[in-house]
């Protein structure tokens, strides 16, 4: 049988500052990409959402002329009685 053993590390000063510093690096390293990155990011979203408007105004002016393009005859309306308006007599 073999043993297993289990070592545990104490925690250190030196390890501390380690993390501490790289947490600090990391942070910087995200925010300096990201104020390179997010305007054009921003740009490209504004442009894909200007091109999607623009396409939804094509569409429905195309639909628009098209149904206008096509007269319909009016419905005939039947006739179905004379309106009488009544009065309350007390």
């Amino acid at each position: 049988m073999t043993k297993i053993i289990y070592t545990m590390e104490t925690a250190s000063f030196s390890g501390l500052l380690e993390t501490i510093l790289f947490i600090f690096a990391f942070y910087y390293v995200v925010k300096f990409l990201a104020r390179l990155f997010l305007p054009v990011m921003a740009q490209k979203m504004m442009e894909k959402a200007a091109d999607q408007f623009q396409q939804q105004q094509q569409n429905y002016q195309q639909q628009h002329t098209s149904q206008n393009s096509t007269p319909e005859k009016p419905k005939e309306k039947k006739v179905v009685g004379e309106y009488v308006d009544f009065e309350e007599i007390e």
